[in-house]
C-alpha cells in the first residue's frame, strides 16, 4: 500500500484529466471539489478520472465524484477509467454507475500528460466537515437507497457543533 496519496490534474482542450495516486479520501476531496468548480466556471464539461493507480476510495471521495457529475447534469460527463475491481464494485454498489461512465477495461488511450499535484492533501477542519457532509448528501441524491447506508454519518456530522469541535482540539 502506498503511503503517499495525490490527486494530479492536467487540462487538454475541453477535457480535465484527473489521476488519483494512492487513496482517494476525505483528505483530498475538498481540493477536488474546488478544482472541479473552477474548471466548470471556465467552461469545462468533461472530466476523466484515471483510477489505475488508486488503491481505494472512501465514501467522501466517491460522493465528491458524484457531486461533480450532479453539478454538470446533462451538460457534461464524468468518465472513470481503469478502476480496479474493488473500486469499480463499490462505485456500482452505491449506484454511481448511473451518474458516472465507468470504463474499467477502457480502450480509450490515456495520454501521457504532464500532471501537476495541484490539490492540497488536506483542508481546514470545518471545510473538510462541510465537504464530507455534502459528499454524503450527493451519494443519497445519486441513489436514494444510500440514505440508510449514510444516515448515521450524516446525523452525526450535522449534529456536531463546529464550535464544540474546535474546543476538542
Amino acid at each position: 500500500m502506498s503511503l503517499q496519496s495525490s490527486v494530479q490534474v492536467a487540462v487538454v482542450g475541453p477535457t480535465v484529466w484527473i489521476r488519483v495516486v494512492g487513496r482517494g479520501s476525505f483528505q483530498n476531496s475538498t481540493g477536488l471539489k474546488e478544482l472541479a468548480a473552477k474548471m466548470m466556471a471556465q467552461g469545462h464539461r468533461e472530466f476523466i478520472i484515471d483510477l489505475k493507480e488508486c488503491e481505494l476510495m472512501d465514501s467522501t471521495f466517491m460522493g465528491t465524484l458524484a457531486g461533480i457529475a450532479l453539478r454538470l447534469g446533462e451538460n457534461g460527463n464524468v468518465k472513470v477509467l481503469r478502476a480496479n475491481p474493488r473500486n469499480h464494485q463499490v462505485l456500482s454498489n452505491l449506484g454511481l454507475d448511473r451518474l458516472l461512465t465507468l470504463e474499467s477495461d477502457s480502450e480509450q488511450a490515456v495520454p501521457v500528460l504532464k500532471m501537476q499535484d495541484t490539490l492540497a492533501p488536506s483542508s481546514p477542519r470545518d471545510t473538510q466537515r462541510d465537504t464530507i457532509i455534502q459528499a454524503h448528501e450527493n451519494l443519497v441524491t445519486a441513489n436514494p437507497e444510500n440514505a440508510i447506508r449514510f444516515k448515521d454519518v450524516l446525523d452525526f456530522l450535522k449534529s456536531k457543533d463546529p464550535e464544540e469541535e474546535s474546543a476538542d482540539r
